[in-house]
């Protein structure tokens, strides 16, 4: 199975305490329920060309929400935590 660097990572998480984050050289992504810390790795490191020092990972329960009378519930999803090398940075998140 050929594994592809976007089917990884899914999205970077743009808020408040992401952005916070940027400064310690620390970046947030969306990443594929099934990926492992190697392969976020591998993939951030081919997509940003970037030296990767440390991922966390965490998997994200999916709230509950109301709709008038009817509960649903959003999708689970799995939240990584990149920390890059010093000196490097991501620049598809400077200026956001």
């Amino acid at each position: 199975m050929d594994i592809q660097t976007f089917d990884i990572l899914r999205k970077p998480i743009v808020t408040e305490k992401s952005t916070l984050m940027q400064e310690n050289g620390r970046y947030a992504f969306e990443v594929a329920p099934g990926a492992t810390k190697h392969q976020i790795k591998w993939a951030v490191q081919e997509a940003f060309d970037v030296k990767v020092v440390k991922v966390n990972t965490m998997n994200v329960r999916g709230k509950r929400k109301r709709y008038g009378p009817r509960v649903t519930g959003m999708k689970a999803w799995k939240k990584a935590i990149v920390t890059l090398a010093a000196g490097d940075s991501i620049t598809i998140f400077e200026g956001v």
